[in-house]
Order: C-alpha cells, then structure tokens, then sequence
C-alpha cells in the first residue's frame, strides 16, 4: 500500500484476483495533494515523490477507495463472493478507515450474512485470576455456542463470554454464578475503565475529585485526565515525592514521619486530607509507597504501599503488598486507587439512596 517497491500489497491482491492494475486519476490527486504539503514541509523537489504517488493510485480494477491514512488509501475489492478489505497496519491509520470500510455496501452485505454472537463482559478487582477460572469451571465452563475468556491486567479480571444463539441459558447460569461467587469482587458488566465509572459515580453525585500521589507519580491523575471531559469531576493532583512538599503543600505534621515515617498509614490518611483542603475537593485519594527496585527494608518492603481515600463523610484505607518491578508496582498502586475511590463513592451512593 505504501509508496516503495516493497509495498507489495496491493499489487499482489491484483495478481491474485486477476484483476489488472488501473491508475486512478481522483486518487492519484489526492495522494498528490498530500505529498505536496510533505514535500514542502521537508523541503524536497515534489518530483523525487511523483513515482511513489503513481504507486499507491494504481489500484486493482473495480478497486473502491477508502480515502487515506498518510498516503495510503484504504481498498474494497469484490472477487466473485469473496469481499477483500485492504487496510493499513499502524493502529492509528487502520482505525481511521476501519468505520468506512465497515460503512461499504460489499461489507455491510457481508456482515448482515454473519451471525452475530452476543458478547457479555464481566469484570472483577482484587482476586486472582484462578479464583475467577474455579467459579467458571464450577458453573460448567465452556460449552457448545459459548467461548469463555478470562483475562488479568493490573489487578483486575475480565471475563468475555462469546454467546451464539441456543446457548443463552448457560450463559445466564454462568454470570449468575460469577456474581453470587465473587460479588465483592465484582465491580462492572461493561468495558469502561475503572477512571471513566470514578468520574461517572463522581458526576452523579456532584462531587469534585483530588489526587496527592508520592510513588505512583501523577499516574492516577493521568488516568482520570485520559478521560474527556474529566474536568468537570476531577479538580487535579499534587505528586509530592519529597517529604518536605508533603509537609508543606499537604500540611502533613512533621510528628507523623518522625513517629511512623512517609511510607505508613497515617502519611496517606494526612496526604489525603490535606489535598482536599489544598485542592478545595470534596474527595481525595491519596498514595505512598516503595516501589523499588531500592529503598525497602525488613519492615517496609518494596511493594508496600498505603492508599487512603476521604471524602465528606465516610473514609476508605487499604495496605497493599505488591508484586512485580517498579512499574508494575507503580501501575498497581494506580489502579488500586481508582478502584477504592470507586468504592468509596459507590458506598456515599448507596447511603444517599
């Protein structure tokens, strides 16, 4: 697809579906249009890029463009009963084109032939990944018409089922299972992150949001803010890695690193408060601890962090021992703090209720 002699995609297509190779002249300007703005970009004659242009708008006859992701057009081409979509590999092109190739009449005729199985997702924080496979297997597993898929990222577990029509019944009887077996565990049925539902729970009971994070370093605020429109639940974070900044940003009391030092409980309930004082939200979660691969101890091993989470009324705290090297220390850390925000407010929820 792309404008050197190596790109040999959509020449081999042609070969294959004997089709000849057809220059476009629509296409061929609109590549055109594209190079002339690199070329001016990068200072370079148009005419070292004219081969290449001629290249990517020399399509298979009947060929339909997609429109382009760089230089690169997307293609449909219909071979008999057979429906060929061409597509570019870098995920970001390929997602371009991938809605209008779906929006082609030969593939929306494809797609309407499919059957279309039911996808089901249940997801779950806080438990192994073998808990969740014992559940399943106790309700049956798989069976004919249902895939099941058990998934572990960052402490969390996603179950996929696969349903094709007739096996509904057990897939029902499974879910059940899995919520009766697991119900602490189980925090969602669908497949928004954790920091989209904290902003969701946040909006509907119009609370505004503060993180105060030392080890984690600004990951649980880059993740609420990876959200759109997160700004109008999430105030902002302070990363104070220092304890000098956590004395003077956040207020914490000289008295606390003295008596139970930054990485404790105590630090992480002071974090937490002081940012909601500081930041001026009316709930806060706070984070510190060793991420590694130095500074632990006997008593304060790498992995040991303290998460504490305030809001106006009710108060959260969790001790973690966590697996891994620093990064996956750190990205735990992150997503078990989202997670016992999402608790906390989905406990001020239900009081309110």
């Amino acid at each position: 697809m792309g404008p050197t002699h190596d790109d040999r995609t959509v020449e081999l297509l042609a070969l294959v579906a004997d089709r000849p190779l057809v220059l476009e002249p629509e296409l061929e300007r609109e590549i055109g249009n594209v190079v002339r703005g690199l070329s001016e970009r990068f200072r370079r004659p148009y005419g070292e890029f004219e081969a290449g242009v001629r290249k990517q708008a020399t399509i298979p006859e009947g060929a339909t463009s997609l429109g382009l992701a760089g230089t690169a057009p997307g293609l449909v081409l219909e071979v008999g009963e057979t429906v060929v979509v061409v597509l570019p590999g870098p995920p970001g092109e390929l997602q371009r084109l991938w809605r209008r190739a779906l929006e082609t009449e030969p593939v929306q005729r494809v797609l309407e032939a499919a059957p279309r199985p039911d996808h089901r997702i249940l997801r779950f924080f806080g438990l192994p990944e073998s808990a969740v496979a014992r559940v399943v297997e106790g309700a049956g597993g798989e069976r004919e018409g249902m895939d099941v898929t058990i998934c572990a990222h960052d402490l969390e577990v996603q179950v996929d089922l696969v349903v094709q029509p007739g096996a509904e019944a057990h897939a029902q009887r499974l879910q059940q299972a899995l919520r009766k077996e697991l119900p602490q565990a189980f925090f969602a049925d669908d497949d928004r992150p954790v920091e989209a539902i904290v902003l969701d729970l946040a909006r509907g009971q119009g609370l505004t949001l503060a993180a105060a994070e030392s080890c984690t370093g600004g990951l649980v605020a880059a993740r609420l803010t990876s959200i759109p429109g997160s700004s109008d639940a999430f105030l902002g974070g302070v990363v104070t890695y220092h304890d000098r900044l956590k004395r003077e940003l956040l207020g914490v009391p000289a008295e606390i690193f003295e008596r139970h030092g930054a990485v404790s409980a105590e630090t992480a309930a002071a974090m937490a408060s002081g940012a909601r004082k500081v930041l001026g939200a009316d709930v806060a979660v706070s984070v510190t601890g060793v991420a590694g691969p130095g500074g632990g101890s006997a008593e304060k091993p790498v992995g040991l962090v303290y998460l504490h989470a305030a809001g106006p009324e009710d108060e959260k705290a969790v001790e973690l021992h966590l697996p891994g090297d620093r990064d996956a220390v750190r990205r735990r850390a992150a997503a078990s703090a989202l997670h016992l925000l999402r608790r906390l407010l989905a406990q001020s929820r239900h009081s309110q209720a």
